[in-house]
């Protein structure tokens, strides 16, 4: 039988954050718990449980409380048997893939201290909805994981760039902006043959709350349609700044059982990139549910440029 719990809910940050506890998210959950849970997200814009014991199973599970999910990631080819909407994020992965370079690649690629932030999959026409990632196996410091509210930033802006954000549209793509180099090649060929580029809305009218987010990413957002090169440069480089500042964030410490739970359409993200100096052992696994194509104040909807919808098919071409 499902569940039924008062939650506690704290916030853990001025404007984004808060830690939901006294519930156990490996059990099915009650209507009444799942719609409390659901108007967190939607009010803090990530939640935090702790002291979880999820399996595979289970957290696809308690995902699917929530929304249909989808594959594990456009470029994952070997999710776990019989759990391909798992998405496993250990660096020794990406390593073995891609060569033991990998790590330094994307550490110079990173060219100022905003390039690692994102939200999932804005390369699709459709990002994910929201992801879950659970932790495994953490270090005992250092990897923590950052979060900003795209809604915040968007309304401290000064109206005048609120009205010109309106307007515009961006192109978003894997690796935007990033020079590419010779040693990249078994990556930049998995994202070739896998292509995903679209067009989505540069301010994103939240399709349940109705708000109005950023919806730029220093990760995939690649240009400002119908700007020159340093118009578009400029003006990304300005919302990048906006989107990361300090007081639109919230940091999260890890620990085994933990588990976040992010609204992709309201946030962006930054992984840690304080361990890759040390050997440590790091393992985290991600659900991403479904999510809907973004329309922009003006009723724009997001275009495909290249590829399909992100679901729960498997896009990758090995």
């Amino acid at each position: 039988m499902p569940s039924t719990t008062t939650l506690d809910v704290r916030r853990v940050a001025g404007r984004i954050g808060a830690e939901i506890r006294g519930i156990d998210i490996s059990r099915p959950l009650d209507p009444s718990t799942v719609a409390e849970i659901r108007q967190a997200l939607l009010a803090h814009k990530v939640v935090f449980f702790r002291g979880q014991t999820l399996d595979h199973a289970a957290q696809i599970s308690f995902a699917r409380q929530f929304g249909d999910l989808t594959h594990a990631h456009p470029h994952e080819d070997a999710p776990p048997e019989e759990f391909p909407q798992i998405l496993t994020i250990d660096p020794r992965r990406y390593e073995e893939r891609y060569g033991k370079q990998y790590r330094e690649l994307y550490r110079t690629r990173q060219y100022s201290y905003y390039s690692g932030w994102h939200t999932d999959v804005t390369a699709a026409v459709n990002p994910p909805a929201a992801s879950i990632l659970r932790a495994e196996t953490v270090p005992a410091f250092g990897g923590d994981t950052q979060w900003t509210n795209l809604v915040a930033a968007y309304e401290g802006l000064s109206d005048p760039l609120r009205r010109l954000a309106d307007e515009l549209r961006a192109e978003h793509r894997f690796l935007a902006g990033q020079q590419a180099a010779a040693e990249d090649g078994r990556l930049l060929k998995r994202i070739n043959d896998n292509l995903l580029v679209s067009v989505h809305p540069v301010v994103r009218v939240h399709p349940e709350t109705g708000e109005r987010a950023l919806f730029v990413n220093p990760g995939f957002t690649d240009r400002i349609v119908g700007l020159s090169s340093h118009e578009s440069r400029r003006v990304l480089e300005l919302l990048y700044e906006q989107i990361t500042r300090p007081e639109y964030t919230v940091r999260f410490r890890w620990e085994h059982g933990s588990v976040a739970f992010w609204d992709n359409r309201a946030t962006a993200h930054l992984a840690p990139s304080d361990l890759d100096h040390l050997d440590v052992e790091r393992t985290l696994h991600r659900v991403t549910l479904i999510g809907d194509r973004p329309v922009g104040p003006d009723g724009f909807v997001s275009e495909i440029v290249a590829g399909r919808e992100f679901t729960a098919e498997a896009l990758v071409v090995a």
